[in-house]
């Protein structure tokens, strides 16, 4: 029966995909199982903040949009909202594993999911989604669950090799974070004992933010060009383009606030990284033009973004014997 109150959910249409809202007294979440089951709004109702980035170019239907020229990156880049991405089983650059040509972030992110209801009372509303990677021998299914009384997001992800021999992934989370929650000046907490790995290279031919080398200790490090820079402290529009790498986690949480405030906990043991990406504007050519404002908070397997046979190499990517499952639990809340 269909409810205005409690926990309920509602099945819609935006932007010519179908969407599940999941919501409660205090929080609205809305997922697009028609790409890549993306989180696009996380509303905190009380405060009328949505934590979520919304891209410039908006929601686009992967199957219906006119690309130009066909390329690894664009395949992501060109449809990318914003919002919230299961990355899984190849996290930034594209790349080549074992014959299979991987493109930016892929398979899952990309592909049209399945939906299933499987809670639907006052007391919580939940609903699993799953998708089988066309390259990769891999099912990946998502349960979503907001409970009635919290401003909690539940997640219980699970990955299962569905062949008869061992295979790799990179699995994170793509959290990115927007105006008008975002602002300069929001602060970052994480655990004690966390470091920080600067990105090989400069992501931006404008310069970056963290000196190479490190690792550093978080959260005062050494900037490019001497002194020290705070990446608790989020910056200011025009500020350098970067992205690090944060280990030594040994509890998966951090809490990002500007007023209002969200605290996401995750299991450190199986996505041991944080990637922290920022994009504040510098990147004034293809695919930003400027316009973003926008920090990734994103928890990781694997590192570097340089795609699955990079972190195949370095030893960190994930190992799935034949016909293993590996169970991926996360909680996003809202402080307030």
């Amino acid at each position: 029966m269909r409810r205005n109150w409690g926990a309920r959910l509602r099945h819609v249409v935006i932007d010519g995909l179908r969407a599940v809202v999941l919501e409660n007294e205090r929080l609205r979440v809305t997922v697009v199982p028609g790409k890549g089951g993306d989180v696009v709004e996380f509303l905190h109702k009380p405060s009328d903040t949505d934590f979520v980035w919304l891209s410039p170019q908006g929601l686009r239907d992967p199957a219906g949009h006119l690309q130009g020229a066909s390329d690894d990156v664009a395949q992501f880049v060109d449809h990318y909202e914003g919002g919230w991405q299961e990355v899984f089983p190849n996290g930034g650059a594209p790349s080549e594993y074992r014959g299979a040509r991987l493109a930016q972030h892929g398979e899952v992110a990309g592909l049209p999911w399945e939906a299933e209801v499987v809670a639907d009372s006052e007391q919580e509303v939940a609903v699993r989604l799953s998708v089988r990677t066309r390259r990769l021998p891999y099912l990946v299914e998502r349960t979503l669950r907001v409970r009635s009384g919290t401003a909690a997001l539940e997640i219980e992800g699970r990955a299962t090799n569905e062949s008869g021999v061992e295979v790799h992934a990179m699995w994170g989370q793509h959290i990115v974070y927007g105006r008008p929650f975002l602002r300069p000046g929001a602060r970052i907490r994480l655990p004690p004992g966390v470091t920080v790995v600067p990105h090989e290279s400069a992501i931006n031919p404008a310069g970056r933010v963290v000196r190479a080398g490190g690792p550093w200790t978080w959260p005062v490090v050494p900037a490019e060009g001497g002194g020290e820079t705070d990446l608790s402290v989020v910056g200011a529009p025009g500020a350098p383009s970067d992205i690090v790498y944060l280990t030594g986690f040994t509890e998966g949480w951090y809490e990002i606030s500007a007023g209002v405030g969200l605290r996401v906990e995750w299991d450190a043991a199986l996505l041991p990284y944080l990637w922290m990406w920022q994009e504040f504007g510098a990147t004034t050519g293809y695919p930003w033009w400027g316009r973003a404002y926008t920090l990734g908070l994103e928890p990781f397997s694997s590192m570097p973004t340089d795609g699955l046979a990079a972190a195949v190499a370095n030893g960190t990517a994930l190992t799935l014997a034949p016909y293993e499952s590996k169970v991926s639990r996360l909680r996003a809340e809202v402080l307030a």
